[in-house]
């Protein structure tokens, strides 16, 4: 396991090809400066600024931690990564988690522009009562295995989720599923149906007016599948097509290879968007629950040959 100093990285207990890495206190001190140089609106409003918080941070490890970074989420053998700090105290607020978020996700490429915020991040909250048209924020229900971007024109290859602040909740776990490590993934992508053109829509709160059409499964360079599905927004156009979603579904859910891991306030989990797909489980019933999150998600910057 590669060393960096000021930070400690480990393999997840849950699985293998996750990586921990914890901040210790002594980079998050000297981030505090170059964070508090720039407020969120100005974050939003001037791109550079974005840039500007993330090269901040990589400073701080002589460039190790993009390299790092880059290196897990690239590699088809790891793929994700949960990075926090050691110590979550009184100055790892919400504003501070934004700014952390966005310097990490500007060390890996650049993010796509979220139509349900309007902005190149999403904030959301997962509460008890819920009137929403899409399972994102339904507490209740089982969030199935996915992946994102599947109804966007957008290249997205990557996803940063942060969890901001957690009360009165208990369940909600984080479901994640590597597609190498899935029973049925063989069965599945040999299926003709699953290389078809799929029609993909979303609801109305996604802000997007357009279709998209694309398969389920692609390959890699290496010949390897990649998947793009989620449960809530194809349009099958026939029989075979929805008789293969619902294969497809089923042995998603049924696999006893995800790793359910409960990600504690002030953690960032990011995760290739091709081969990893991943969920929700849902919530024990609390009037008072509340979880805010923060959804980064975007394209690889390209990788320079020299």
């Amino acid at each position: 396991m590669q060393k960096l100093e000021g930070f400690e990285i480990t393999e997840h207990e849950r699985s293998k090809r996750i990586i921990n890495i914890k901040i210790g206190d002594e980079i998050l001190d000297k981030l505090i400066f170059p964070l508090n140089k720039f407020n969120i609106t100005a974050l939003e409003y001037k791109p550079f600024t974005r840039f500007t918080i993330a090269k901040s941070l990589d400073d701080l490890t002589d460039n190790k931690l993009s390299k790092l970074l880059n290196s897990i989420v690239r590699d088809r053998n790891t793929g994700c990564f949960i990075i926090e700090p050691k110590n979550v105290g009184s100055k790892i607020n919400d504003t501070f988690l934004v700014k952390l978020s966005t310097a990490i996700a500007y060390l890996i490429g650049n993010p796509n522009h979220d139509a349900m915020a309007g902005k190149y991040y999403a904030r959301f909250f997962v509460k008890h009562e819920d009137k929403s048209d899409s399972y994102l924020r339904k507490a209740y229900t089982n969030m199935d295995l996915h992946t994102d971007g599947t109804y966007v024109k957008e290249i997205t290859d990557w996803l940063l989720m942060t969890k901001i602040e957690e009360q009165n909740a208990e369940g909600g776990e984080t479901a994640m599923l590597h597609l190498d490590d899935w029973e049925h993934c063989e069965d599945l992508f040999n299926d003709p149906t699953g290389k078809q053109n799929f029609i993909w829509s979303s609801p109305k709160s996604k802000n997007i007016e357009y279709k998209v059409e694309h398969p389920v499964f692609s390959m890699d360079d290496q010949g390897k599948p990649n998947i793009s599905y989620i449960d809530q927004f194809p349009e099958p156009k026939n029989m075979d097509q929805g008789i293969f979603l619902q294969k497809l579904s089923d042995g998603l859910e049924e696999s006893g290879n995800k790793a359910i891991i409960k990600l504690g306030p002030g953690s960032t989990i990011v995760a290739n968007n091709y081969f990893w797909l991943h969920g929700r489980r849902p919530f024990k019933e609390n009037k008072k629950l509340s979880r805010e999150l923060l959804r980064i998600r975007g394209s690889f910057f390209p990788i320079l040959k020299k």
